[in-house]
Order: C-alpha cells, then sequence, then structure tokens
C-alpha cells in the first residue's frame, strides 16, 4: 500500500503500487483510484492495469508514471510517430481515435451539463497544415536542430516525420533541414512556419540577420524546386514574400485569401464541415440579419452572407478586418460588412447594430467572451451559435445565455485535433419566442 504524504509532512514514498485504470481523461491521461484519491498515470488507458510510481502527490489527487504495465487494453494503438512519448505535440497516440473522442465528449458532456450530440471528425492522421518548426544550433557540435519542443521542456526534438502533418508538408521536412545546413550562418535562423494553403504549400522563415546573396539564392532555389511560396521574416512584425503567389483556403466553396501568418483553422476537414453545421443549425434565411462576432478574416461570416439578408462581422484585429472586406469584394458578396471593434466595450451601440439581428455567431479565442455576453442577451437574438476552443470558458460563458431563458439544442465535439488534449466544440442556444399576440 503506498504511503501518501500529506501537507505538513511532505515525505514522499517511491514504494511501487498497482491500480487499475477506469478511464481516459481529454489529455491521454489514465485515471485510476487509490485510496480515495484521484491518480492520473500518462500512457495508461482504461481496462490496463499497472504498477506505478508516484511522482507528485497532493491532498486530492496525485500523478504516476508506469512501471510495468499489466496487460494491455483493446483500445491500444501503435503510435506510428517514432517521436511520440518525446515530443510534445501529441498525448494520445496510443489511444484509439474512438476512445480519444469518447474520453473528450465525455468531458465536454460533464463541463457543460448537457448531453454531446454529435462528434463532427475528420482523417485522424495527415490533418495538420500549419506547422511551426523551432530551430538551434547546439553549441558543443555546431548542428542544426530543427523540429517541436519535448513536452516541458524548451529541448528540441529533430522531427524527420510527422503523421499529423498533411502529407505535402511532412515530405517537406527532409529537403528543409537538408537546405537549411547549407546556409553561412544557420545560428541566426529563429523558426520556420509550414502552412499547406489550397494553391500549394508555404513557409516563413525568420532570421534574426541580414541573409548574403548566396544564402537567398539556395532558399530560392529550395522554394522553386519544392512547389514552395518562399516568405521571409527578419524581424517578428515584418513579412518579406519572396516567391509564389498569396495563399488561400476554401470556406464553404468561397475562396478567402490570407497572410502567411494570419489564424485559420488548422483543420480544413473539420473546419469545412463545422461552417456547414453552424449554418444548418442557424437556420439562415433570406431576411436574417445576422451578427459574426470574433470574425476574423471572414470563415463564417461569408458562407452566412451567401443565406442571409444581411450580415455583419466584427473583429478586434484590423488587419484582418481589411482582409475580410477584401475576401467579400473578391467572392462577390455585397450583403456583408466588417468593422474593427473593441468587443469588451458594448457593440449594441454602434449605429450597424441599432435594427438588432436575429442570429448570432461568436468564435472566440480561449479566453472566451466574458464581456461579450451580455451585449448578446442584450440584442436578443433568436438563436446563437458559439464556437469554441476551451470548454472551461463555454461553461464560464454559457451560464450568461442560460441565465438569460437560453436553453441549449446542440452540442457537438470538434475533433479538430486528434492525438493531442486539445477539446473544441461547438453549441447551439435557442431562446423561446412567444407568439401570443
Amino acid at each position: 500500500m503506498a504511503q501518501f504524504y500529506s501537507a505538513k509532512r511532505r515525505v514522499a514514498t517511491r514504494q511501487i503500487i498497482t491500480v487499475d485504470a477506469s478511464e481516459l481523461d481529454p489529455f491521454g491521461q489514465g485515471v485510476a483510484h487509490h485510496n480515495g484519491k484521484t491518480l492520473f498515470i500518462p500512457g495508461l488507458l482504461p481496462q490496463e492495469r499497472a504498477e506505478i510510481t508516484l511522482t507528485e502527490d497532493k491532498r486530492h489527487y496525485a500523478r504516476g508514471r508506469v512501471t510495468r504495465r499489466l496487460n494491455d487494453s483493446p483500445e491500444r494503438e501503435t503510435p506510428p510517430c517514432p517521436h511520440f512519448g518525446v515530443c510534445g505535440g501529441c498525448q494520445q497516440q496510443h489511444a484509439s481515435v474512438p476512445l480519444q473522442q469518447q474520453s473528450k465528449s465525455g468531458a465536454l458532456a460533464r463541463l457543460i451539463k448537457h448531453d454531446v450530440d454529435e462528434i463532427i471528425a475528420d482523417r485522424p492522421w495527415g490533418y495538420r497544415r500549419r506547422a511551426r518548426l523551432s530551430l538551434n544550433v547546439q553549441a558543443k557540435t555546431q548542428k542544426l536542430e530543427m523540429g517541436f519542443r519535448k513536452a516541458s521542456s524548451n529541448e528540441i526534438i529533430n522531427v524527420m516525420q510527422c503523421p499529423v502533418l498533411v502529407p505535402t508538408l511532412e515530405a517537406l521536412l527532409k529537403p528543409l533541414r537538408e537546405c537549411l545546413l547549407t546556409l553561412s550562418a544557420p545560428r541566426h535562423l529563429g523558426h520556420v512556419e509550414l502552412v499547406a494553403a489550397d494553391n500549394g504549400p508555404l513557409m516563413v522563415l525568420r532570421h534574426t540577420a541580414p541573409l548574403n546573396a548566396k544564402d537567398k539564392e539556395k532558399l530560392e532555389r529550395f522554394s522553386h524546386s519544392q512547389g514552395v511560396a518562399l516568405f521571409l521574416a527578419p524581424e517578428s512584425g515584418i513579412l518579406e514574400p519572396v516567391t509564389g503567389d498569396a495563399p488561400w483556403y476554401t470556406s464553404d466553396g468561397l475562396r478567402l485569401t490570407f497572410s502567411p501568418r494570419d489564424f485559420i483553422q488548422v483543420n480544413d476537414g473539420v473546419n469545412q464541415q463545422m461552417v456547414a453545421r453552424a449554418l444548418e443549425w442557424l437556420a439562415v434565411k433570406s431576411t436574417d440579419r445576422v451578427l459574426d462576432l470574433f470574425c476574423g478574416m471572414g470563415n463564417f461570416t461569408l458562407p452566412l452572407a451567401k443565406l442571409a439578408h444581411s450580415v455583419v462581422g466584427v473583429e478586434g484585429v484590423e488587419a484582418l478586418v481589411v482582409k475580410g472586406r477584401e475576401n467579400a469584394e473578391q467572392n462577390g458578396l455585397q450583403n456583408v460588412t466588417f468593422f474593427h471593434e473593441n468587443l469588451e466595450e458594448d457593440v449594441t451601440q454602434q449605429p450597424w447594430a441599432r435594427h438588432g439581428f436575429d442570429k448570432v455567431l461568436l468564435d472566440p479565442a480561449r479566453a472566451g467572451a466574458p464581456g461579450v455576453m451580455q451585449h448578446i442577451i442584450k440584442l436578443a437574438p433568436i438563436k446563437v451559435v458559439y464556437v469554441s476552443c476551451n470548454p472551461a470558458t463555454l461553461a464560464r460563458d454559457s451560464e450568461a445565455l442560460l441565465n438569460a431563458g437560453y436553453q441549449i439544442q446542440r452540442l457537438a465535439m470538434l475533433d479538430m485535433f486528434p492525438h493531442t488534449g486539445h477539446l473544441e466544440s461547438m453549441v447551439l442556444f435557442e431562446r423561446e419566442v412567444n407568439t401570443a399576440n
């Protein structure tokens, strides 16, 4: 039996204990119970028994490390990535996709206090269309490291393959490394970003000192040979296009151009389904006025404009507002307007909000939208769709709508990042309309 230490007596035992995992948490940790405490054990799956050593012991929970696994769950998979378990990118490649989705859906349902009606998913491998690779020259060997960070560490894992990347990006890893190794001053390289746009891959190379003519020539040669658009970033706020066209992707059949550093959904397959489901849930009619908050460059805004009478997109980043207007014009949509506003302020006082809105969609960042919810309630839309990348802030923000008389009609788990601990979701809120005279 393990000897747990108390807050007063901080003496941790190294005694090995045997536990049975009963579930998988959203972060890929096995959950077990021992002596009235919940234990979290990375690498352990439900239905598995293991001998573990405690690595952290708190008053109400503990963490452990598997010393010896005594059996395998039928849901255990062999990770296809040789870097799994060391690289900090993925946490759940050892678990079957159905088990991953089940654990995330269960966590979401508990937080929102509503059953998950559906799981929106696409292919579990080769889905990630954006990656940022760290670059570093080792002081002793002077060798260039290119890859992702270790879990809970700044140390770089030299990544030779990455099965969650879209194939066009994964295929670039080896030739890109070989190209960067030939540059005269690799120690002045910061990082490289790879993005798979619909019109081809692109790369952004951050460098902290000017590149000489020969190095630029090598990079341009790589760009042409690999069919990769090249952008240079001599400073964090500067982007210099060198080769290739401006990138674009599609949303509901519309073409959206973007800057290589603009936010786009990483999983294109899930994004297409997510936009389609949002349109379906909102049941947009040709007479509707629709408001899209945190609209970005128009991922939802422009598809909404194909159906509604008019759409207003509001965004806090001015560059994205400009891009949204350009995208609307390029797609011939004249019933949509974009505004740059501080969304923490009362947007209901703006001239464009005076006539109200029938439907509202919001897609905030991880911090959620606590300052926005009362403004939405003041607008009194019939339906609200909230797209979330953080279930904790979604649960918090949902309370405002529920307290104002809205009800949850649909809840979907978005499997946007398979094999990771990221949990994304989408909720439809609806208020009852009084039809009495």
